[in-house]
């Protein structure tokens, strides 16, 4: 199990990321934006920005790490079980999230 600690973790590895909270839960920022917000409601889960492509790809491949509520239809978000998410695969959707609200400086000097 991937627990937050292990999430704000990977996230720390991205520039400028800070720890904050978004509905009185932990959340990640990066330039005061968030892309990233451990849910304590119910259905629990990571919440985490993402494409619509994506969110669509993520649903439909049937993997039991992602799932939605009908509160984030129609919106750029995926909901990560943490239990059963794996670590590679988690990492890459933090960079995703963080990428969509990142600054261009930032962006940029990662790709270089």
């Amino acid at each position: 199990m991937t627990t937050w600690e292990e999430v704000v973790d990977l996230a720390g590895r991205l520039p400028e990321v800070e720890e904050s909270t978004s509905y009185r839960t932990p959340s990640l920022k990066v330039a005061g934006k968030n892309f990233a917000r451990l849910r304590t409601e119910a259905e629990g889960g990571l919440m985490l920005l993402c494409e619509h492509a994506e969110k669509e790809a993520l649903l439909a491949s049937g993997d039991p790490a992602y799932f939605t509520t009908p509160h984030y239809d129609g919106y750029g978000a995926i909901l990560v079980d943490l239990e059963k998410v794996e670590k590679a695969q988690l990492r890459e959707l933090i960079e995703e999230a963080w990428r969509m609200k990142a600054p261009a400086r930032l962006t940029k000097g990662l790709d270089d």
